[in-house]
Order: structure tokens, then sequence, then C-alpha cells
């Protein structure tokens, strides 16, 4: 980000104007300091030892003081967390501006509507549940300021307002409020609680005691989001490995894990199911990387001997992610992907229910793309075509639940197959596959 645009950096500068502008009256409202002082404290703290290490920001301390002072000392709140905070990106002074200007402009908006609906008064009489509306309102205020913040942001540094540009600077706003309104709410509940237990005879300190439940929730859910991304880096890391070896199916791996994940959904999985099926559809071929280069791109027909070395990959695959605990049973659908319903797969022949579900599940999804793309060795043939082959093939090759499962979801959705080869069709020569299913080797 040490390009900002000009028009960005205005924008940030209009934002911190109108933040400053915010603060002004502050000496009219004779809020009490100490009480803005402890609350900035607080919330920095809250930053510094949460937001930083990781990821987000931590709204309860910003959204009690909403709800506890007025809306000029509110906006003040955020402000010593930002400007004083530690900034590793460049141009570290905008971003500290920014930090800060948003967050007191968002504030400050959440507290008067808070005011403007007599919030303080339901705060000051624990008056429940009459004390969830107007919090409720101010929470929905906060989430449309720093939506319509965030995305003014967005649109003026990635999406450019020309006509070519128009539509990148309307994507900028999609999702933003649908994405932060859930856990910001949940955050503006335990601002709520902290401001009554503040207002209550136990005062400030019982207010402190929101914090902790809050606190050990928030690292909770940062370390699950860190353990899914990391999960996430492992499968694309793989993929990528497998796609830099074998250009031919360069995408193929995504477009298994989509369709895999149609079949799993019609046949009514839970989602963690679901997201099991989509793993072992992306990394079905990771054992391509134990198989040698020269004969995955081959254009002539395949040896024997060839081919055997080739639906080793199985096997290869599962070797390769047996110790990848968080695959569960994606590993199965890797090992025997290739299996078939009458026992003529590989790598074991296992026949009927004997090959794991999530095999079944990923052998379809893996043909139906396998015909559905365009590749160096061959056409795509349309998706009528194709659903008839598998239709054909259901009860010998591939189990007709999975099958008719994946037509269903078709029928629903559609596809939409990618040309993946790095070559046209007729460039190379066709390479030899498997009759009837045209799956690739």
């Amino acid at each position: 980000m040490e390009a900002v645009p000009a028009r960005a950096r205005g924008y940030v500068a209009c934002v911190a104007l109108l933040s400053a502008l915010c603060i002004l009256p502050l000496p009219r409202t004779h809020a009490p300091w100490w009480a803005i002082g402890l609350l900035a404290a607080l919330y920095a703290a809250c930053e510094h030892l949460l937001g930083r290490r990781f990821g987000g920001t931590f709204y309860p301390v910003l959204l009690a003081g909403a709800f506890l002072l007025p809306p000029p000392a509110a906006a003040l709140v955020p402000l010593p967390a930002a400007l004083f905070a530690r900034e590793e990106h460049r141009p570290a002074p905008l971003r500290r501006v920014w930090r800060a200007a948003q967050p007191s402009l968002a504030v400050w908006g959440a507290a008067h509507v808070h005011r403007a609906l007599d919030g303080r008064d339901a705060v000051v009489d624990c008056d429940f549940p009459y004390a969830l509306l107007p919090a409720g309102a101010a929470v929905l205020a906060f989430c449309l300021i720093l939506t319509v913040l965030d995305g003014g942001i967005l649109a003026l540094t990635v999406g450019v307002p020309t006509p070519a540009g128009r539509g990148s600077a309307r994507r900028a706003w999609r999702g933003l409020l649908s994405r932060s309104l859930a856990p910001v709410a949940v955050h503006g509940l335990a601002g709520l609680m902290m401001a009554v237990l503040w207002r209550s005879p136990y005062g400030p300190v019982a207010a402190l005691l929101v914090l902790l439940p809050m606190c050990v929730s928030w690292w909770v859910f940062a370390q699950y989001h860190r353990e899914r991304a990391a999960h996430q880096a492992t499968v694309r890391a793989l993929v990528q490995a497998v796609d830099i070896k074998d250009g031919y199916t360069r995408g193929h791996s995504e477009r298994v894990g989509q369709a895999s994940v149609l079949i799993a959904r019609e046949l009514g999985m839970d989602d963690e199911r679901v997201e099991v099926l989509r793993f072992a559809g992306i990394l079905h071929d990771v054992g391509k990387l134990g198989v040698p280069t020269r004969l995955l791109r081959k254009d002539g027909p395949l040896t024997p001997e060839e081919r055997r070395i080739i639906e080793l990959h199985p096997e290869y695959g599962h070797e390769m992610v047996r110790g990848i605990s968080f695959l569960g049973e994606a590993r199965a659908a890797i090992l025997h992907h290739h299996e078939r319903l009458d026992g003529s797969g590989y790598p074991y022949g296992l026949a009927g229910t004997r090959i794991p579900e999530c095999a079944r599940v990923v052998a379809v999804a893996d043909a139906f793309d396998a015909m559905t793309s365009t590749r160096s060795y061959s056409r795509a043939r349309p998706v009528p075509a194709a659903v008839a082959e598998l239709e054909r093939c259901a009860g010998s090759h591939f189990d007709p639940r999975m099958v008719a499962a994946l037509v269903r979801a078709l029928r629903r959705h559609g596809w939409h197959p990618a040309v993946t080869a790095d070559e046209p069709a007729h460039d190379v020569a066709p390479r030899q596959r498997p009759a009837g299913t045209g799956t690739p080797r």
C-alpha cells in the first residue's frame, strides 16, 4: 500500500476531518474524563493484546463507550489505541489516521442513535428488555458507518471510478454489512452488559468482568480461524505443486472439489462432511507428484508398464496425506477414487459398498469434470452427453446414488466447465484414456 492513490489519501483526510469535527464539542458535554481515559486505556489494551495478535478488532469497549458517554466523548475513545499503536505496513501515518478516524466516526454515530432512542435512561435504570432496542439500533448504525467507510476506501484503492471500473467499485461494498453485522451484534451485547454493570452500584470494576469471557471466546475463535487458514494453505500448496507438475489438469482439482460439494450437499451431508469432501476432491490427484513428469505429459499412448506406474498415484497420494489429520475421510477418497463399483478399478479392486462413500462421490465428480473440460488431449463434451455417459456407467463403474445426486444438483445450479489446457487441443496428439468414462489417467 506504499503507492496509495491521491484520491484515497484525500478520502482518508476527509474522514479524519469529520472525526475531528465530531470531537470538537467535547468540552461542552461535561463528560467525566476519568471514564473516557479508562475506556480508552481498556480499548488500547484489548487491541494490543487481542486485535494485533489474533486479527480483527475488539468492539465491546467501543460500544460500551457509545452506551455510556456523550457522542463527542465516545468518539475520543478509539483515538489513543490507533494513533500510538505500532504500524508495520507503509504508509504508517496514513494507516494510523485511518484506524483512528474510522472507528471514531462509527462510535460517534452509534452514540447519537443510542441517545436519540433514550438508551442512556434504559441503561441507567437497567430497563430490560427495552434497553435492547436502542442498543440494537446503535449497533446497526455502527455497522452501517463502518461499511460505508470501508467500502469507500476499497473502491478508491481497488476499484477505479471510470466506466471500465464501475463494476469493481460497486463490488467494494458487496457483502461488507452482512459479514460484519452478526459478530458486531455479539460485541454490542457484551458492550451493553458492560454499560449496565458500569452504571450499577458495583461500578466499573464489575463491568471489567464482562471482558474476561469475551476475551477467552475471542481467543478460541481466532485460534479456530488460524487453524482453518493453515489447513487451506496446506491444501493450496499441494494443489499448486500438482498443477505445476501436470499442466494438462490445471484447474481440474478445484472443479472436482466443487462438483464433490454439489453431490455431498444434494445427499444431505452436514457442513463438516461437505468440507471434507471438498478437500478430497481438490487433493484427489496429489499422488501425481510421485509420478514421473514424462509420463504425465506423454502425448502418445501409454505402454502397459507406464500405465501401471501411473495407476500407483492414488497410493502415493494416500502416503503423502496420511499424517494430515484434518483431512479425515478425505484420505480414503484419495486412495480409492479410481475404484469401480464392479471391482474393475484400482488400486485394490474394491467393489460395491466396500468402496468408501467419499471415494464414490469423488469418482463421479472426477469423471464428470474430465468429460466436460477441454484439455490438450481431448475436447470437452457437452454436459448432457457427460451426464448420459455417467448414467450409462452407473451400477458398473459409478454409484447410481452419487450420479443421481449430481444430476439433480446440475439441474438446480448448472455447470460451467473451463478450458484447462496450456495449448490448443489440435496441437497435441490425444492420449490414451480408460474406455467408457473419459476419465484421464
